[in-house]
């Protein structure tokens, strides 16, 4: 395991304990899509199902079927989430260090298959362009998140207007 997946790894639980932490001090899930988060259960329970069967042929079709839906899904799972905050115009400072969490987890795993193509010589196109694309979803956040000179909320309600980059 090298260290860009740790840390992805890493980041993606700070980004769920971001939000439960959310919800459990606010007692409520304003701001939260809930489309997201019913997308985001569907990715990981496709992804495991497979902890429920042994038998190989089962596994070799239909789990590796699932475990390519759940990559695909993944990819544009945050897209409700990104359209609530640009309709909306506003997000708490927590969802924002949380979905700023789950795109750093995102971009760690693009270093991670990376580097797993340059010691094991191992590709697996499907996550890498599905991971490729997740992340472009959420550069315009990013560039959002890292240079707020202005108020996050004036740079959101922006956005809401149609300005692709405010300053």
């Amino acid at each position: 395991m090298n260290v860009f997946r740790i840390l992805g790894d890493l980041s993606h639980l700070l980004a769920m304990i971001l939000l439960l932490g959310k919800i459990w001090r606010s007692k409520c899930c304003t701001g939260i899509s809930g489309k997201s988060q019913i997308l985001f259960a569907l990715v990981f329970t496709t992804r495991y199902l497979d902890l429920f069967t042994n038998f190989i042929s089962i596994y070799n079709t239909v789990m590796k079927i699932l475990w390519t839906f759940s990559i695909y899904l993944e990819s544009v799972a945050i897209l409700p989430q990104l359209f609530m905050i640009s309709k909306t115009g506003e997000a708490e400072t927590i969802t924002t260090h949380y979905l700023f969490f789950l795109g750093l987890y995102r971009a760690l795993y693009l270093a991670n298959w990376i580097r797993r193509y340059q010691t094991e010589n191992f590709y697996d196109q499907i996550a890498v362009v599905s991971g490729v694309v997740q992340t472009i979803f959420y550069c315009d956040f990013f560039y959002l998140y890292v240079t707020k000179g202005r108020s996050w909320e004036k740079r959101v309600k922006l956005l809401a207007q149609g300005v692709t980059h405010p300053f």
